[in-house]
Protein backbone atom coordinates (compact mmCIF):
# COMPACT_ATOMS: atom_id res chain seq x y z
CA UNK A 1 0.00 0.00 0.00
CA UNK A 2 1.79 3.57 -1.00
CA UNK A 3 2.10 5.93 1.81
CA UNK A 4 1.51 9.46 1.46
CA UNK A 5 3.81 12.40 2.31
CA UNK A 6 3.56 16.15 2.52
CA UNK A 7 6.43 18.48 1.71
CA UNK A 8 5.58 21.83 2.67
CA UNK A 9 6.37 24.74 -0.29
CA UNK A 10 6.73 27.87 0.21
CA UNK A 11 4.25 30.77 -1.21
CA UNK A 12 2.65 28.18 -2.64
CA UNK A 13 -0.10 25.80 -1.73
CA UNK A 14 0.53 22.43 -0.33
CA UNK A 15 0.01 19.72 -2.87
CA UNK A 16 -2.05 16.79 -3.00
CA UNK A 17 -0.33 13.74 -0.84
CA UNK A 18 2.54 11.91 -2.85
CA UNK A 19 2.67 8.46 -3.01
CA UNK A 20 5.84 6.05 -2.51
CA UNK A 21 5.73 4.38 -5.99
CA UNK A 22 5.21 8.09 -7.89
CA UNK A 23 8.09 9.70 -6.43
CA UNK A 24 10.27 6.91 -6.62
CA UNK A 25 9.67 7.00 -10.43
CA UNK A 26 9.97 10.35 -10.44
CA UNK A 27 13.21 10.61 -8.67
CA UNK A 28 13.98 6.98 -10.21
CA UNK A 29 12.46 6.46 -13.57
CA UNK A 30 14.60 3.14 -14.05
CA UNK A 31 13.95 1.57 -11.27
CA UNK A 32 10.55 0.18 -12.17
CA UNK A 33 12.42 -2.13 -14.86
CA UNK A 34 15.14 -3.23 -12.57
CA UNK A 35 13.63 -5.84 -10.83
CA UNK A 36 11.98 -7.26 -14.07
CA UNK A 37 15.11 -7.18 -16.09
CA UNK A 38 16.61 -9.35 -12.90
CA UNK A 39 13.96 -11.94 -12.16
CA UNK A 40 14.17 -12.93 -16.07
CA UNK A 41 17.45 -14.13 -15.32
CA UNK A 42 17.95 -15.26 -12.05
CA UNK A 43 14.48 -17.43 -12.48
CA UNK A 44 12.36 -17.89 -9.61
CA UNK A 45 13.11 -15.98 -6.83
CA UNK A 46 12.28 -15.89 -3.13
CA UNK A 47 10.06 -13.14 -2.14
CA UNK A 48 10.66 -11.06 1.64
CA UNK A 49 9.40 -8.32 2.91
CA UNK A 50 11.37 -6.45 5.92
CA UNK A 51 9.40 -8.24 8.31
CA UNK A 52 10.45 -11.86 6.61
CA UNK A 53 13.93 -10.90 6.71
CA UNK A 54 14.00 -10.23 10.20
CA UNK A 55 12.29 -13.94 11.05
CA UNK A 56 14.50 -15.59 8.84
CA UNK A 57 17.39 -14.23 10.15
CA UNK A 58 16.08 -15.46 14.04
CA UNK A 59 15.27 -18.62 12.82
CA UNK A 60 18.45 -19.36 10.63
CA UNK A 61 21.19 -16.91 11.58
CA UNK A 62 24.00 -18.33 13.50
CA UNK A 63 23.75 -16.60 16.39
CA UNK A 64 20.29 -17.54 16.72
CA UNK A 65 20.93 -21.21 16.06
CA UNK A 66 24.44 -20.99 18.80
CA UNK A 67 22.07 -19.31 21.51
CA UNK A 68 19.22 -21.92 21.23
CA UNK A 69 21.67 -24.64 21.66
CA UNK A 70 23.18 -22.80 24.59
CA UNK A 71 19.58 -23.11 26.15
CA UNK A 72 19.35 -26.60 25.60
CA UNK A 73 22.86 -27.13 26.97
CA UNK A 74 21.65 -25.35 30.36
CA UNK A 75 18.02 -27.15 30.40
CA UNK A 76 20.09 -30.87 30.22
CA UNK A 77 22.44 -29.31 33.20
CA UNK A 78 19.45 -28.55 34.91
CA UNK A 79 17.83 -32.07 34.65
CA UNK A 80 21.27 -33.57 35.59
CA UNK A 81 20.40 -31.32 39.07
CA UNK A 82 17.22 -32.68 39.01
CA UNK A 83 18.78 -36.37 39.26
CA UNK A 84 20.44 -35.82 42.45
CA UNK A 85 17.01 -36.03 43.91
CA UNK A 86 15.28 -38.85 42.00
CA UNK A 87 16.06 -42.76 43.20
CA UNK A 88 19.38 -44.19 41.64
CA UNK A 89 19.32 -48.17 40.82
CA UNK A 90 22.58 -49.64 39.45
CA UNK A 91 23.20 -53.65 39.25
CA UNK A 92 26.55 -55.16 39.33
CA UNK A 93 28.04 -58.89 38.87
CA UNK A 94 31.28 -60.02 39.90
CA UNK A 95 33.43 -62.73 39.94
CA UNK A 96 36.84 -63.15 41.35
CA UNK A 97 39.31 -65.13 42.57
CA UNK A 98 41.55 -64.68 45.09
CA UNK A 99 44.26 -65.82 47.50
CA UNK A 100 44.72 -64.83 51.05
CA UNK A 101 47.86 -64.69 53.84
CA UNK A 102 45.74 -66.37 56.85
CA UNK A 103 48.42 -64.25 59.35
CA UNK A 104 45.99 -61.48 57.93
CA UNK A 105 42.82 -62.97 59.71
CA UNK A 106 43.73 -61.49 63.08
CA UNK A 107 42.75 -64.83 64.04
CA UNK A 108 44.48 -68.04 66.08
CA UNK A 109 43.32 -71.31 65.02
CA UNK A 110 44.68 -73.63 68.54
CA UNK A 111 45.64 -76.97 67.42
CA UNK A 112 44.78 -80.06 69.96
CA UNK A 113 47.94 -80.67 72.03
CA UNK A 114 50.34 -82.36 69.97
CA UNK A 115 49.03 -81.94 66.73
CA UNK A 116 50.58 -79.36 64.18
CA UNK A 117 49.04 -75.52 64.22
CA UNK A 118 45.85 -75.31 61.76
CA UNK A 119 48.27 -72.46 60.03
CA UNK A 120 51.53 -72.02 60.31
CA UNK A 121 51.51 -69.15 63.18
CA UNK A 122 53.96 -66.80 60.82
CA UNK A 123 51.17 -66.74 57.87
CA UNK A 124 50.91 -69.26 55.01
CA UNK A 125 48.87 -68.55 51.41
CA UNK A 126 45.68 -70.11 51.12
CA UNK A 127 43.34 -70.17 48.09
CA UNK A 128 42.86 -69.29 45.54
CA UNK A 129 38.95 -68.68 47.19
CA UNK A 130 36.30 -68.57 44.15
CA UNK A 131 33.57 -65.91 44.56
CA UNK A 132 30.48 -65.10 42.36
CA UNK A 133 28.68 -61.74 43.62
CA UNK A 134 25.09 -60.61 41.87
CA UNK A 135 23.93 -57.46 43.54
CA UNK A 136 21.56 -54.73 42.90
CA UNK A 137 21.80 -51.41 45.08
CA UNK A 138 18.90 -48.82 44.86
CA UNK A 139 19.61 -45.59 46.50
CA UNK A 140 17.42 -42.55 47.54
CA UNK A 141 17.99 -39.14 49.08
CA UNK A 142 14.97 -38.24 51.59
CA UNK A 143 16.61 -34.66 53.34
CA UNK A 144 18.97 -33.09 50.87
CA UNK A 145 18.09 -29.31 51.11
CA UNK A 146 21.56 -28.11 49.49
CA UNK A 147 20.32 -30.46 46.55
CA UNK A 148 17.12 -28.84 46.10
CA UNK A 149 18.66 -25.17 45.94
CA UNK A 150 20.84 -26.19 43.28
CA UNK A 151 18.50 -27.59 41.55
CA UNK A 152 16.10 -24.52 41.82
CA UNK A 153 19.37 -22.53 40.48
CA UNK A 154 19.73 -24.41 37.86
CA UNK A 155 16.45 -23.96 36.39
CA UNK A 156 16.69 -19.90 36.81
CA UNK A 157 19.88 -20.81 34.63
CA UNK A 158 18.06 -22.61 32.01
CA UNK A 159 15.38 -19.80 32.25
CA UNK A 160 18.08 -17.18 31.88
CA UNK A 161 19.63 -19.22 28.86
CA UNK A 162 16.40 -19.05 27.17
CA UNK A 163 16.09 -16.06 27.66
CA UNK A 164 19.62 -15.06 26.49
CA UNK A 165 18.70 -17.38 22.95
CA UNK A 166 15.78 -14.96 22.82
CA UNK A 167 17.31 -12.36 22.88
CA UNK A 168 20.08 -13.43 20.41
CA UNK A 169 17.12 -14.26 18.04
CA UNK A 170 16.13 -10.29 18.27
CA UNK A 171 19.59 -9.02 17.66
CA UNK A 172 19.84 -11.38 14.25
CA UNK A 173 16.03 -10.10 13.66
CA UNK A 174 17.65 -6.80 13.85
CA UNK A 175 20.75 -7.81 11.70
CA UNK A 176 18.69 -9.34 9.14
CA UNK A 177 15.74 -6.16 8.80
CA UNK A 178 18.98 -3.93 8.48
CA UNK A 179 20.75 -6.20 5.80
CA UNK A 180 17.11 -5.86 3.90
CA UNK A 181 17.27 -1.87 3.92
CA UNK A 182 20.62 -1.95 3.13
CA UNK A 183 19.97 -3.78 -0.35
CA UNK A 184 16.85 -1.45 -0.47
CA UNK A 185 18.91 1.56 -0.40
CA UNK A 186 21.17 -0.02 -3.02
CA UNK A 187 18.61 -1.10 -5.30
CA UNK A 188 17.29 3.04 -4.97
CA UNK A 189 20.87 4.17 -5.29
CA UNK A 190 20.98 2.13 -8.67
CA UNK A 191 17.93 3.33 -10.31
CA UNK A 192 19.34 6.95 -9.22
CA UNK A 193 22.43 6.32 -11.14
CA UNK A 194 20.38 5.02 -13.94
CA UNK A 195 18.36 8.03 -14.13
CA UNK A 196 21.23 10.00 -13.89
CA UNK A 197 22.67 8.21 -16.93
CA UNK A 198 19.59 8.10 -18.77
CA UNK A 199 19.82 12.11 -18.13
CA UNK A 200 23.56 12.61 -19.44
CA UNK A 201 22.22 10.71 -22.53
CA UNK A 202 19.45 12.87 -23.34
CA UNK A 203 21.66 16.22 -22.40
CA UNK A 204 24.37 14.87 -24.79
CA UNK A 205 21.51 13.72 -27.78
CA UNK A 206 20.56 17.46 -27.27
CA UNK A 207 23.72 19.21 -27.58
CA UNK A 208 24.85 16.95 -30.97
CA UNK A 209 21.53 18.18 -32.51
CA UNK A 210 22.18 21.56 -31.38
CA UNK A 211 26.24 21.53 -32.64
CA UNK A 212 24.23 20.32 -35.82
CA UNK A 213 21.98 22.85 -35.99
CA UNK A 214 24.82 25.53 -35.55
CA UNK A 215 23.23 26.70 -32.26
CA UNK A 216 25.54 25.05 -29.94
CA UNK A 217 29.76 24.95 -30.09
CA UNK A 218 31.94 21.92 -29.52
CA UNK A 219 32.30 22.35 -25.82
CA UNK A 220 28.49 21.78 -24.89
CA UNK A 221 29.03 18.41 -26.56
CA UNK A 222 32.33 17.48 -25.21
CA UNK A 223 30.96 18.73 -21.58
CA UNK A 224 27.75 16.19 -22.43
CA UNK A 225 29.80 13.65 -23.14
CA UNK A 226 32.42 13.91 -20.02
CA UNK A 227 28.99 13.91 -17.90
CA UNK A 228 27.88 11.29 -19.38
CA UNK A 229 31.21 8.99 -19.16
CA UNK A 230 31.07 10.10 -15.34
CA UNK A 231 27.17 8.93 -14.88
CA UNK A 232 27.88 5.14 -16.70
CA UNK A 233 31.04 4.94 -14.25
CA UNK A 234 28.82 5.92 -10.81
CA UNK A 235 25.99 3.16 -12.62
CA UNK A 236 28.72 0.26 -12.56
CA UNK A 237 30.04 1.31 -8.78
CA UNK A 238 26.08 1.15 -7.66
CA UNK A 239 25.27 -2.02 -9.54
CA UNK A 240 28.37 -3.60 -7.99
CA UNK A 241 27.34 -2.30 -4.24
CA UNK A 242 24.08 -3.29 -5.02
CA UNK A 243 25.54 -7.03 -5.56
CA UNK A 244 28.03 -7.03 -2.39
CA UNK A 245 24.51 -5.89 -0.16
CA UNK A 246 22.45 -8.58 -1.42
CA UNK A 247 25.55 -10.80 -0.58
CA UNK A 248 25.47 -9.50 3.31
CA UNK A 249 21.90 -10.34 3.15
CA UNK A 250 22.23 -13.85 2.00
CA UNK A 251 24.95 -13.83 4.79
CA UNK A 252 22.77 -12.57 7.50
CA UNK A 253 20.49 -15.00 6.57
CA UNK A 254 22.25 -17.64 6.08
CA UNK A 255 20.89 -18.78 2.73
CA UNK A 256 22.73 -20.23 -0.29
CA UNK A 257 24.86 -17.29 -2.22
CA UNK A 258 23.42 -18.47 -5.28
CA UNK A 259 19.69 -17.87 -3.94
CA UNK A 260 18.02 -15.11 -6.08
CA UNK A 261 15.88 -12.63 -3.86
CA UNK A 262 13.05 -10.70 -4.83
CA UNK A 263 12.48 -7.17 -2.68
CA UNK A 264 8.66 -6.94 -2.15
CA UNK A 265 8.91 -3.42 -0.02
CA UNK A 266 10.22 -0.56 -1.32
CA UNK A 267 11.93 2.43 0.44
CA UNK A 268 8.55 3.62 1.52
CA UNK A 269 8.43 7.06 2.90
CA UNK A 270 7.13 7.94 6.26
CA UNK A 271 3.14 8.02 6.34
CA UNK A 272 1.63 11.19 7.97
CA UNK A 273 -0.54 9.25 10.43
CA UNK A 274 2.68 7.83 12.28
CA UNK A 275 3.24 8.95 15.25
CA UNK A 276 6.01 9.30 17.79
CA UNK A 277 5.35 7.30 20.81
CA UNK A 278 5.83 8.94 24.09
CA UNK A 279 9.43 8.38 25.17
CA UNK A 280 8.19 7.07 28.46
CA UNK A 281 5.51 4.82 26.99
CA UNK A 282 8.00 3.15 24.98
CA UNK A 283 10.44 2.94 27.43
CA UNK A 284 7.94 1.23 29.66
CA UNK A 285 7.09 -1.70 26.86
CA UNK A 286 10.91 -2.43 26.06
CA UNK A 287 11.53 -3.17 30.18
CA UNK A 288 8.68 -5.39 30.25
CA UNK A 289 9.82 -7.18 27.18
CA UNK A 290 13.62 -7.32 26.14
CA UNK A 291 14.45 -10.43 26.44
CA UNK A 292 18.09 -9.36 27.89
CA UNK A 293 16.55 -7.84 30.68
CA UNK A 294 14.85 -11.01 31.70
CA UNK A 295 18.03 -13.05 31.02
CA UNK A 296 19.73 -10.56 33.58
CA UNK A 297 16.68 -11.27 36.15
CA UNK A 298 16.75 -15.17 35.68
CA UNK A 299 20.75 -14.82 36.46
CA UNK A 300 20.38 -12.58 39.61
CA UNK A 301 17.64 -15.36 40.87
CA UNK A 302 20.25 -18.04 39.96
CA UNK A 303 22.83 -16.92 41.64
CA UNK A 304 20.69 -15.61 44.43
CA UNK A 305 19.87 -19.47 44.38
CA UNK A 306 23.03 -21.03 44.48
CA UNK A 307 24.14 -18.53 47.80
CA UNK A 308 21.18 -19.95 49.42
CA UNK A 309 22.95 -23.71 48.46
CA UNK A 310 26.15 -22.60 49.23
CA UNK A 311 24.85 -21.73 52.97
CA UNK A 312 22.59 -25.06 53.09
CA UNK A 313 25.96 -27.29 52.77
CA UNK A 314 25.93 -27.60 56.13
CA UNK A 315 22.65 -28.78 57.18
CA UNK A 316 22.54 -33.00 57.56
CA UNK A 317 21.41 -34.79 54.42
CA UNK A 318 19.19 -37.93 54.83
CA UNK A 319 19.09 -40.97 52.46
CA UNK A 320 17.76 -44.29 52.23
CA UNK A 321 19.35 -47.26 50.61
CA UNK A 322 19.47 -51.11 50.07
CA UNK A 323 21.01 -53.47 48.56
CA UNK A 324 20.49 -57.31 47.97
CA UNK A 325 22.75 -59.69 45.95
CA UNK A 326 23.38 -63.06 45.77
CA UNK A 327 26.88 -64.59 45.80
CA UNK A 328 28.96 -67.47 46.47
CA UNK A 329 31.59 -69.90 45.23
CA UNK A 330 29.75 -71.25 42.73
CA UNK A 331 26.68 -70.22 40.50
CA UNK A 332 25.17 -73.42 40.94
CA UNK A 333 25.01 -72.54 44.58
CA UNK A 334 24.47 -69.03 45.64
CA UNK A 335 23.01 -67.60 48.77
CA UNK A 336 21.08 -64.40 49.11
CA UNK A 337 22.38 -61.16 50.57
CA UNK A 338 21.17 -58.42 51.98
CA UNK A 339 22.07 -54.83 53.63
CA UNK A 340 19.28 -51.49 53.70
CA UNK A 341 18.90 -48.53 56.41
CA UNK A 342 18.81 -44.82 56.50
CA UNK A 343 22.52 -42.87 56.46
CA UNK A 344 22.77 -39.44 58.27
CA UNK A 345 25.76 -37.31 56.61
CA UNK A 346 26.00 -34.26 58.71
CA UNK A 347 29.29 -32.01 57.16
CA UNK A 348 31.89 -31.17 60.18
CA UNK A 349 34.83 -29.58 58.96
CA UNK A 350 36.12 -29.46 55.36
CA UNK A 351 39.10 -26.99 55.13
CA UNK A 352 36.70 -23.64 55.13
CA UNK A 353 35.92 -25.25 51.21
CA UNK A 354 32.00 -24.23 52.15
CA UNK A 355 32.72 -20.68 53.12
CA UNK A 356 34.96 -19.70 50.13
CA UNK A 357 32.27 -21.32 47.93
CA UNK A 358 29.47 -19.08 49.57
CA UNK A 359 31.55 -16.04 49.22
CA UNK A 360 32.29 -16.82 45.67
CA UNK A 361 28.47 -17.21 45.17
CA UNK A 362 27.76 -14.13 47.00
CA UNK A 363 29.91 -12.59 44.93
CA UNK A 364 28.30 -13.87 42.05
CA UNK A 365 25.52 -12.34 42.87
CA UNK A 366 26.61 -8.78 43.28
CA UNK A 367 27.86 -9.08 39.85
CA UNK A 368 24.70 -10.76 38.13
CA UNK A 369 22.32 -7.05 39.89
CA UNK A 370 25.38 -4.92 38.11
CA UNK A 371 24.32 -6.55 35.24
CA UNK A 372 20.63 -6.33 35.03
CA UNK A 373 20.84 -2.58 36.60
CA UNK A 374 23.59 -1.85 33.62
CA UNK A 375 21.13 -3.53 31.33
CA UNK A 376 18.04 -1.81 32.57
CA UNK A 377 20.23 1.52 31.99
CA UNK A 378 21.22 0.42 28.13
CA UNK A 379 17.49 -0.74 27.02
CA UNK A 380 16.11 3.11 28.64
CA UNK A 381 19.20 4.41 26.31
CA UNK A 382 18.85 2.64 23.45
CA UNK A 383 14.94 3.53 23.59
CA UNK A 384 15.30 7.38 23.34
CA UNK A 385 18.28 6.96 21.37
CA UNK A 386 15.96 5.22 18.29
CA UNK A 387 12.71 7.91 19.44
CA UNK A 388 15.47 10.18 18.96
CA UNK A 389 16.97 9.23 15.25
CA UNK A 390 13.10 8.70 14.42
CA UNK A 391 12.13 11.69 14.94
CA UNK A 392 15.48 13.53 13.26
CA UNK A 393 15.05 10.60 10.44
CA UNK A 394 11.30 12.08 9.53
CA UNK A 395 12.60 15.68 9.31
CA UNK A 396 15.50 14.88 6.95
CA UNK A 397 12.94 12.62 4.33
CA UNK A 398 11.03 16.01 4.68
CA UNK A 399 13.83 18.21 3.65
CA UNK A 400 15.36 16.14 1.42
CA UNK A 401 11.59 15.80 -0.64
CA UNK A 402 11.83 20.15 -0.92
CA UNK A 403 15.30 19.63 -2.03
CA UNK A 404 14.31 17.45 -4.92
CA UNK A 405 11.71 18.96 -5.92
CA UNK A 406 13.89 22.02 -6.24
CA UNK A 407 16.86 20.30 -7.67
CA UNK A 408 13.80 18.96 -10.72
CA UNK A 409 12.68 22.57 -11.35
CA UNK A 410 16.66 24.06 -11.69
CA UNK A 411 16.86 21.34 -14.05
CA UNK A 412 13.84 22.16 -16.12
CA UNK A 413 14.86 25.42 -16.35
CA UNK A 414 17.90 25.14 -17.37
CA UNK A 415 17.34 22.98 -19.44
CA UNK A 416 14.77 24.86 -21.41
CA UNK A 417 17.21 27.31 -21.77
CA UNK A 418 19.38 25.37 -23.22
CA UNK A 419 17.04 23.91 -25.43
CA UNK A 420 16.16 27.68 -26.83
CA UNK A 421 19.72 28.39 -27.33
CA UNK A 422 20.02 31.23 -24.88
CA UNK A 423 22.70 29.71 -22.91
CA UNK A 424 25.05 26.84 -22.93
CA UNK A 425 25.08 23.34 -21.37
CA UNK A 426 26.69 24.29 -18.41
CA UNK A 427 24.06 25.23 -16.20
CA UNK A 428 22.30 22.05 -17.26
CA UNK A 429 24.91 19.97 -16.07
CA UNK A 430 25.43 21.79 -12.61
CA UNK A 431 21.74 20.98 -12.52
CA UNK A 432 21.81 17.68 -13.24
CA UNK A 433 24.56 17.38 -10.45
CA UNK A 434 22.57 18.96 -8.14
CA UNK A 435 19.43 16.47 -8.88
CA UNK A 436 22.33 13.92 -8.37
CA UNK A 437 22.68 15.08 -5.18
CA UNK A 438 19.54 15.46 -4.05
CA UNK A 439 18.16 11.97 -4.95
CA UNK A 440 20.87 10.52 -2.68
CA UNK A 441 19.65 12.30 -0.13
CA UNK A 442 16.59 11.24 -0.44
CA UNK A 443 17.95 8.05 -0.67
CA UNK A 444 19.57 8.20 2.92
CA UNK A 445 17.19 10.04 4.54
CA UNK A 446 14.30 7.57 3.55
CA UNK A 447 17.34 4.87 4.45
CA UNK A 448 17.78 6.23 7.96
CA UNK A 449 14.13 6.60 8.65
CA UNK A 450 13.66 2.62 7.91
CA UNK A 451 16.92 1.64 10.13
CA UNK A 452 15.32 3.98 12.53
CA UNK A 453 12.03 2.18 12.67
CA UNK A 454 14.33 -1.10 12.70
CA UNK A 455 16.64 0.07 15.74
CA UNK A 456 13.29 1.36 17.86
CA UNK A 457 11.70 -2.44 17.35
CA UNK A 458 14.98 -3.69 18.22
CA UNK A 459 15.18 -1.61 21.53
CA UNK A 460 11.85 -2.48 22.26
CA UNK A 461 12.64 -6.47 21.86
CA UNK A 462 10.20 -6.99 18.86
CA UNK A 463 12.34 -7.09 16.20
CA UNK A 464 11.22 -9.94 14.94
CA UNK A 465 7.65 -8.74 14.56
CA UNK A 466 8.25 -6.21 11.91
CA UNK A 467 5.54 -6.27 9.64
Amino acid sequence: MPTTCRFPRRGRPARQPISMLALVALAFPALASLPRAAHAQAGAPRALTLGDAARLAAERGAPAVAGRERAAQSEARARQQRADLLPSLTAGAQLDSRTFNTASFGLDFPAPSGQPSFFDPNGEVTGPVRTVDLRVRATQRLVDLPAVIRWRAAGSEASAAQWDAAAAADAAARAGALAYVRVQRADALLAARAADSSLAAELLAIARQQLAAGTAIGLDVTRAEAQLASTEAQLIVARSERDRAKLDLLGVLSLPLDTPLELRDSLALPSPADSTELADDVTHHALARRPDLRAAEAETDAARQQVRAARAERLPSVALFADHGSMGKDTDHLLGTYSYGVQVSLPLVDGFRRGARADEQRAREREADARWKDARLRAEIDVRSALVELDAARQRVAAAGVRLRLGEQELAQARERFRAGVAGNADVVTASLALNDARDLVVDAVSAYHAARVALAGAQGTATTLP
